[in-house]
């Protein structure tokens, strides 16, 4: 996995959620508390779904066989998805399910040092992983806001970890606020009450992740920025004279496919315009590295046909474009 994948997140993450995991749960033995069982499962969920990440990055790394021919790149777009479907089932389920039966059947909570300290202890190990997250995001993130970023982002991981991180962090102070209330009023509802908040956060950041990831794994294009640089690079003014049409598709984070129909003079030979093909594939890569796999193919441009407008089979190239 390359540095964009942000393999540094996940590893700090991955530290903090296991060491995190064992200190709340036990607290829980100590204090009875189901917020932090809820928490603990939180925690131990997110340490899989870290694991998860790291496996599917180091099986994006396989070569090309001839039965996968563009690689397994997408192995880190399925790996991010089962890890929404790990926090929804796991983490928010078992939380909204412990709730509801804390909230049926509460009691008090004993030692309560024990599930405060753990919290603390919890929010500061937390906080740490949640900013090596963000520094990593920045590097990439340009002037993207968080929402753009997390929409946009071809590497799923670092959308992944900072939302986990960001939910985690939220998730200690509703547990924080439900032992707290239910330690002032001696009324243990509001442990399940803190429990049940916490299952409900969880799903909805399963449901954000489920949905962008099921977007990276249909398969999207370039960027805006990236389709502009691979058609100026395209066009050499002498043998390519335009673009007729263009389709970009990331087959993982790092590798992008791009297909276009390239507009050639009538008059030009097979050996002139090979040539000016293998130029242009070069100039792509150059301006764009993560284009890998690329097809381009020749066309004499049809102004009549281009006036037609964007219906496909009116397209310049296309069945009346000739």
């Amino acid at each position: 996995m390359s540095a964009s994948g942000g393999t540094k997140a996940i590893v700090a993450a991955l530290a903090a959620n296991l060491a995190i995991a064992v200190a709340k749960f036990v607290a829980f033995l100590f204090s009875g508390s189901s917020s932090m069982l809820a928490e603990s499962v939180h925690s131990l969920a997110d340490s899989g779904n870290q694991g998860l990440l790291l496996l599917g990055g180091k099986k994006a790394q396989r070569e090309a066989t001839p039965q996968h021919p563009f690689g397994y790149g997408r192995e880190r777009y399925i790996y991010a998805f089962l890890v929404s479907i790990v926090l929804f089932t796991v983490g928010g389920m078992f939380a909204i399910y412990e709730g509801i039966e804390k909230i049926k059947e509460p009691h008090a909570i004993e030692h309560w040092y024990w599930p405060v300290g753990v919290l603390v202890f919890a929010i500061v190990a937390e906080s740490f992983s949640f900013r090596t997250a963000i520094k990593e995001s920045n590097e990439i993130r340009g002037s993207l806001s968080w929402g753009q970023f997390i929409k946009r982002a071809k590497a799923p991981e670092l959308p992944v970890v900072l939302l986990e991180d960001f939910g985690a962090l939220i998730g200690l102070v509703l547990a924080l606020g439900g032992v707290g209330i239910a330690l002032a009023t001696g009324d243990g509802v509001w442990d399940g009450i803190g429990t049940l908040c916490i299952g409900v956060l969880l799903i909805a950041i399963a449901i954000i992740l489920a949905a962008e990831t099921k977007s990276l794994l249909l398969g999207e294009a370039a960027g805006a920025d990236e389709v502009e640089k691979i058609k100026a690079a395209v066009v050499d003014g002498d043998t390519v004279t335009g673009v007729i049409h263009m389709r970009t598709l990331h087959l993982g984070p790092e590798e992008l496919l791009v297909a276009a129909k390239i507009a050639v003079q009538h008059d030009d030979t097979a050996t002139e315009v090979a040539k000016a093909i293998d130029a242009a594939e070069e100039r792509i890569r150059a301006a764009v590295p993560i284009a890998r796999v690329i097809y381009l193919e020749p066309d004499i441009y049809n102004a009549e046909a281009a006036a037609k407008g964007a219906n496909p089979a009116a397209t310049p190239g296309g069945p009346d474009g000739h």
